[in-house]
């Protein structure tokens, strides 16, 4: 891996530019069709079990809209700052120092997101399988005794292979198929929500919301465990791992900022408009589900698939079909977005003499294309090995401290560069941002006193990029 992470910086590598070929429509779109995968069809199970009740579970998705949305708007400012491929990666490194824009990277490319691309393409499998069994996970292809592989892994990794592929022909095909899916699902699923409100069932929205916020446990056969004062804030952070998993991903659209029109402008519109359309379907999703739903059925939903339990309320047998086909459109567009993205994270760090050096170069159509492929083969590997729903549980608290600190980066960035331009400052500075911070340390403080098993394994995935970074300053110098 060290190899992998060590280049000599390719500054006079022959490259072609990036081409601005994404308009608003487009950068709202990918951060819309980033954030939505599987998730809200998913974890409301897991956070009904944790809260127990109808207004927690709401409260836990707007906290988590309200954190997104602030962390959005406050990003717009970066943007604006650092117009240029790289995003995240880009802001901490300038806002701190070389060694904490490489631990985000680093963090970005072994787990964030290359686990998140794994499973979003298994889901997509896991989904096919109600109408083609034969992609089933319990179809079981190759048994290695050490391993086994099953047809949705397989598949997962073609639909992994063909996106990369598409994306690796240019920027165009890539934002065909997020801006054409994303609108679609957007549909789909607004679409579903109506027909669940307007056909809601007066006595199961009566008994879950005549005691809306008693806080507590639910298990799957109905048992209730009440909390004291400390559980019941374990247990809110612990409802929220889900709901800000599947919140991820908006910052997506910073990544690709070399390729967006006036990004000045439009990565700061993209972001809140694509932030605030997520909020709204996952907030009133699950409203939705309250008013089909009496709430022991959420928590103990057959493989937490809630949306599928929900659907087929509303629509009777064929509910399952209408959301399989909800989510395959939902998560083969999100996992367009993810893989588009991320590879500019690696195209920048390849320019810095941190990656591969070669991936610091485009190709004939404008892009990043050994990035892409380099991503493709780590997600695909993620894929084979089944363990990253288990990681991406526990890197939820990571990339939240990644946030903080990219956010406290814009105060020190108005002190330590005042001089460069701000086209879009952050919205309600200081308040938001601090207000932010503070959430977001509220969170993580949490996790590690009461769910230290979330917070951990995440840490040491962080930390293990430290000796990989000073020996590729060693090795950048050898070479030089």
């Amino acid at each position: 891996m060290a190899e992998l992470l060590v280049a000599k910086p390719s500054a006079t590598a022959p490259d072609t530019e990036f081409k601005r070929s994404l308009g608003l429509l487009d950068a709202t779109m990918i951060v819309a069709g980033s954030m939505i995968g599987s998730g809200i069809f998913i974890v409301s199970a897991d956070i009904t079990r944790n809260v127990g009740s109808a207004g927690w579970l709401i409260a836990v998705w707007l906290i988590t809209g309200f954190m997104t949305l602030t962390a959005a708007l406050s990003y717009g400012e970066l943007s604006g700052m650092f117009p240029k491929a790289g995003g995240q990666y880009v802001y901490l490194k300038e806002a701190y120092n070389p060694l904490v824009g490489f631990l985000y990277g680093w963090s970005f490319f072994a787990v964030i997101q290359t686990a998140t691309i794994a499973a979003v393409g298994v889901a997509f499998a896991k989904f096919t399988a109600y109408l083609v069994p034969a992609f089933s996970e319990d179809n079981i292809l190759l048994d290695l005794g050490f391993r086994k592989i099953s047809a949705a892994q397989l598949l997962s990794i073609v639909v992994i292979a063909l996106l990369t592929f598409i994306n690796s022909r240019g920027v165009k095909n890539g934002k065909l198929i997020q801006t054409t899916f994303t609108l679609t699902k957007l549909v789909s699923l607004f679409g579903l929500i109506a027909f669940g409100l307007i056909l809601a069932k007066g006595d199961v929205w009566n008994a879950n919301w005549s005691n809306a916020w008693d806080l507590h446990g639910l298990s799957t056969t109905g048992a209730v465990t009440p909390y004291v004062v400390t559980a019941a804030l374990g247990a809110i952070a612990a409802a929220m791992v889900g709901s800000i998993f599947s919140s991820d991903a908006w910052n997506n659209v910073t990544f690709i900022a070399g390729e967006i029109k006036n990004p000045g402008r439009n990565i700061g519109l993209s972001l809140f408009f694509g932030t605030l359309i997520v909020t709204v379907i996952y907030v009133t999703a699950n409203v939705m589900y309250t008013a089909q739903l009496p709430l022991l059925e959420i928590a103990s939903a057959e493989k937490d698939r809630v949306a599928v339990a929900a659907s087929n309320a509303i629509f009777g047998n064929i509910g399952t079909v209408v959301i399989a086909l909800m989510i395959m459109v939902s998560t083969f567009g999100c996992n367009n977005g993810l893989i588009l993205a991320g590879a500019r994270v690696y195209y920048t760090m390849a320019k810095d003499g941190l990656f591969f050096r070669q991936a610091g170069t485009l190709n004939r159509n404008a892009v990043p294309g050994l990035a892409l492929w380099v991503q493709c083969i780590a997600a695909c590997l993620w894929s084979l090995s089944g363990s990253y729903g288990q990681l991406l549980d526990m890197i939820s608290f990571v990339v939240v401290v990644f946030y903080i600190l990219t956010i406290i980066g814009i105060f020190i960035l108005r002190r330590k560069r005042p001089d460069i331009p701000r086209p879009y400052k952050a919205f309600g500075y200081p308040v938001m941002p601090i207000l932010y911070v503070l959430m977001g340390l509220s969170f993580c403080t949490l996790l590690i006193i009461y769910k230290p098993e979330f917070t951990w394994p995440g840490l040491i995935i962080v930390l293990a990029g430290i000796p990989i970074y000073f020996v590729a300053l060693s090795r950048n110098k050898k070479n030089a």
